[in-house]
């Protein structure tokens, strides 16, 4: 009779062993829940910290990437040195060179001073310098697929009108020729409708756009003034961007026409000197072309 007692002892504590088994089941089951639980926050955790530092990086990435980012599009010709504040807001002073390895540099006084927003699905860039912006000078970069559109606002905040005033002796950062030549005078940039565009790596311009060489000098000779002179840029949106330019005023006389297009700059020219002031202008004359006679031809490209 033994195993009818067990069997008797087995019938009562079956149901309760199974109530202790339910509840360490659920028990098991409640602490594989709060590690999931676990997990996940820490994977958001993660998640999270990375995305904080990403905006974190984003909204005071230095200015310094900026300037590296514009000096490597110009191939090292335009510099922000020294560069100081964020890629939103910052200033640098801006240098033109003649490229990697050149020794030729030249700042203009004063810093440049920028800000950075959104505007809409693109960006506004507003550039501001007390030497040479009469007012603030705005840019909408408009990026697309595979393009990037930007538009020139004039410091009138409009898109016509003078864009601002630079001296001629900046040039000399470049080197040759201007490094010889050393000018002196006054470069004024007019634009009207001005829209860049790059298209798959391919430049068009839609607009006009006037460079303006005002009491221009030098000092290889030994008159004061050279004269005044124009650059005009015209481009319709597709297609090669005209150059022409022209002689305002002065003993020195330029002419020539020419075009941006895919292969690069295209410009062929003339300099040539009142008959007065031929002696004085010779040597000048042979440094910015190839002398033929009494006159200079420019050919570039």
């Amino acid at each position: 009779m033994s195993w009818l007692s067990a069997f008797k002892r087995t019938g009562e504590w079956g149901p309760k062993g199974f109530d202790v088994t339910s509840r360490w089941l659920e028990s098991t089951l409640e602490v594989a829940r709060w590690e999931n639980m676990r997990r996940a926050g820490r994977r958001w955790g993660w998640w999270g910290s990375a995305l904080g530092a990403a905006l974190g990086l984003l909204v005071f990435a230095p200015a310094s990437w900026l300037a590296a980012s514009l000096s490597s599009s110009t191939s090292g010709r335009l510099v922000l040195a020294e560069a100081e504040g964020t890629v939103w807001t910052g200033s640098a002073v801006a240098v033109l060179t003649g490229g990697p390895g050149s020794r030729d540099a030249r700042a203009l006084p004063g810093r440049l001073g920028w800000t950075l927003r959104p505007q809409g699905l693109g960006l506004k860039l507003q550039l501001t310098q007390d030497c040479c912006l009469p007012a603030p000078v705005g840019l909408i970069v408009k990026p697309g697929w595979a393009a990037v559109s930007v538009q020139l606002l004039t410091a009138s905040g409009s898109a016509q009108g003078v864009v601002g005033q630079w001296p001629a002796a900046w040039l000399g950062g470049l080197g040759t020729p201007f490094n010889t030549l050393q000018l002196g005078g006054v470069m004024t940039l007019r634009t009207q409708g001005l829209n860049l565009q790059w298209v798959k790596g391919r430049f068009a311009m839609d607009g006009d756009a006037d460079l303006s060489l005002s009491r221009l000098a030098s000092r290889v000779t030994t008159l004061n003034e050279l004269g005044s002179y124009r650059l005009s840029l015209s481009g319709s949106g597709g297609g090669a961007v005209s150059l022409q330019m022209q002689t305002e005023e002065g003993a020195l006389r330029l002419s020539g026409s020419g075009a941006i297009g895919p292969t690069g700059v295209r410009f062929l020219g003339e300099a040539t000197a009142a008959e007065a002031d031929r002696g004085a202008l010779n040597n000048l004359l042979n440094i910015i072309g190839r002398r033929t006679g009494d006159r200079s031809v420019i050919s570039i490209g």
